[in-house]
């Protein structure tokens, strides 16, 4: 156990590079500070647990992330995507689940750190990926309609459906308020980086509207009153049976933020140079993480790719730039928590809407589009199953999806063909058939390439050339073990040359082997295994001359 778990937990090592980048850590800590403060809130309202919720997610978690995850710089909290999937949670069964929930997959994601399980992600096609990042993008922007126009979400729990029940439900006076607000912000934060790239058009834009708000007394609703200090750590109530209700969320829940984490981390790692990352270090610090998290009443948390990603441009070298992140919103929740309680909805809306138009890549997607068939059919099926469906069964979906075209593939790289024996020709060689079996022998492609050989006809002896097999499985070892004993029952000697040395122990214990003739039917080079066949074909002719004539009898 002690080796399992060694190297998960923080080191020295971790802030070694702090005397000489502190200040610039300092700084892009204050900086992604900034950017994610409107994030957290609008995440944590988006989800239905509030935006205290949202800010309370993003300190502690955002601390005990960075402590002790597995990547220098990334930066942890409430995102988008835990909010397409918490949301219902919270609709289903109430405010009251969500510390278990929140602890419960925070301790899913804890053991799989634990079980070195980090580099699973790395099985998930980068069409899912993209197609469930589009899918979220859209369910995002889907849920800040209604805030855009002044209501309430309907009741539905799609978020598509939800939104045309509130637009049905809006009330004029505020709906043109509120859509203007959503605009301004929405302009804003366009607009900001243009005329300077470090400018925060979130935190301009939603000073300016809350201003404007509160100047003219704009009727349109606020985010209300926010805690002046952080709650008190609380165990949530285990209830057996609400336990088992949310057992199936949990491990939704989990499942996203391993897989959101990791490949925030990766990408992090690939657009800087601040050092790797440990995937299931990475995995214990974002269990541990959601575990503070919904014991201070916060949401689970995810590590945050935008604001990760803001974090390494600002210049961040150590973990250090995550902490003072999370220390900056501490400040605003002690500090500034009754100005921040005057926010419109309207314009947090504005800025998860841009936001989510940001996720989006269009060049990636044209990308995908133009590669292949099936990796198209597989970005579109996971994108649509998305907002349609669940995010966890998208990914699903779409990576059996990816595995059913790749083995397609595989198995039309398949082949068998006959080739000719070498020169020079012997008399006989007409009655040798030599099959040279290419790529992969497995169960999506074993009956095909093996109904060519197995029905042959007017030969005496077949040589089985299995040098260029790439892929054999029990079943594609089972298919040429019938295949030989079908040539054998009709008289064909069988030959195998060149059984590659990692396939060898499979093809003896399903019976490749033991189903030869002989076992010096088994040649490691062709030349023998030739020679070899032309002797039997040599003994064939002699035998069929030297016996005798049968008589006929005559009546």
């Amino acid at each position: 156990m002690k080796r399992r778990l060694a190297g998960l937990w923080p080191r020295w090592a971790d802030y070694r590079e702090v005397p000489r980048s502190w200040r610039r850590d300092l700084l892009a800590g204050v900086t992604v500070g900034v950017v994610a403060l409107p994030l957290a809130l609008a995440f944590g309202v988006s989800s239905g647990a509030g935006a205290a919720s949202g800010l309370v997610t993003a300190i502690i978690a955002g601390v005990i992330a960075a402590v002790f995850g597995g990547s220098n710089v990334q930066v942890s909290g409430p995102t988008g995507a835990m909010v397409v999937v918490l949301g219902p949670v919270i609709a289903t069964h109430g405010l009251t689940a969500l510390p278990l929930v929140c602890v419960m997959a925070g301790v899913i994601v804890l053991l799989a750190g634990v079980l070195r399980l980090g580099n699973a992600v790395t099985f998930i096609p980068w069409p899912v990926i993209e197609g469930f990042t589009l899918g979220i993008a859209v369910i995002i922007f889907l849920q800040q309609i209604p805030a855009a126009f002044g209501v309430s979400a309907g009741p539905s729990s799609n978020a598509a459906v939800a939104a045309i029940e509130a637009v049905r439900t809006v009330d004029l006076n505020v709906m043109w308020w509120s859509l203007t607000v959503t605009g301004v912000v929405a302009a804003i934060m366009v607009f900001a980086p243009m005329l300077h790239r470090a400018l925060p058009g979130s935190i301009i834009a939603i000073v300016l509207v809350t201003v404007l708000v509160a100047v003219f007394r704009i009727p349109v609703p606020m985010i209300g009153e926010l805690p002046s200090s952080l709650p008190a750590p609380i165990l949530p109530v285990v209830d057996p049976a609400t336990m088992l209700a949310l057992v199936g969320p949990a491990f939704t829940i989990a499942a996203l933020a391993a897989i959101e984490s990791l490949l925030s981390a990766r990408v992090a790692t690939s657009i800087s140079n601040t050092g790797p990352y440990d995937a299931d270090r990475e995995l214990v610090g974002q269990g541990l993480a959601s575990i503070g998290s919904g014991l201070f009443g916060g949401m689970p948390a995810t590590g945050a790719i935008a604001r990760t990603a803001v974090n390494i441009r600002s210049g961040a070298r150590t973990r250090v730039a995550a902490i003072v992140h999370s220390l900056v919103l501490l400040l605003v929740v002690y500090a500034a928590s009754t100005v921040v309680s005057t926010i419109p909805l309207a314009a947090l809306s504005g800025v998860l809407m841009v936001t989510a138009t940001r996720m989006v890549s269009l060049t990636t997607v044209r990308t995908i589009l133009r590669s292949t068939r099936s990796d198209a059919v597989v970005f579109v099926i996971t994108a649509v199953i998305t907002v349609s469906v669940d995010l966890i069964y998208a990914v699903g979906i779409g990576v059996l999806a990816a595995a059913f075209f790749t083995l397609r593939r595989l198995a039309n790289s398949a082949g068998v063909r006959r080739e000719e024996l070498p020169a020079p020709a012997e008399p006989g060689d007409e009655r040798i058939a030599l099959f040279r079996i290419d790529g992969a022998l497995f169960f999506g492609a074993a009956d095909r390439i093996v109904a060519r050989i197995g029905t042959i006809q007017n030969v005496s002896v077949v040589i089985l050339r299995l040098s260029g097999l790439q892929v054999l499985d029990a079943t594609g070892a089972q298919v040429l073990t019938e295949l030989v004993h079908t040539l054998e029952r009709r008289g064909i000697t069988v030959l195998i040359k060149g059984i590659p040395p990692e396939h060898l122990q499979l093809a003896t214990r399903v019976g490749v082997i033991a189903s030869l003739r002989h076992q010096n039917h088994l040649y490691s080079d062709l030349d023998p295994a030739i020679a070899h066949a032309r002797s039997h074909v040599r003994r064939d002719a002699t035998s069929g001359a030297d016996s005798p004539t049968p008589k006929i009898l005559r009546p």
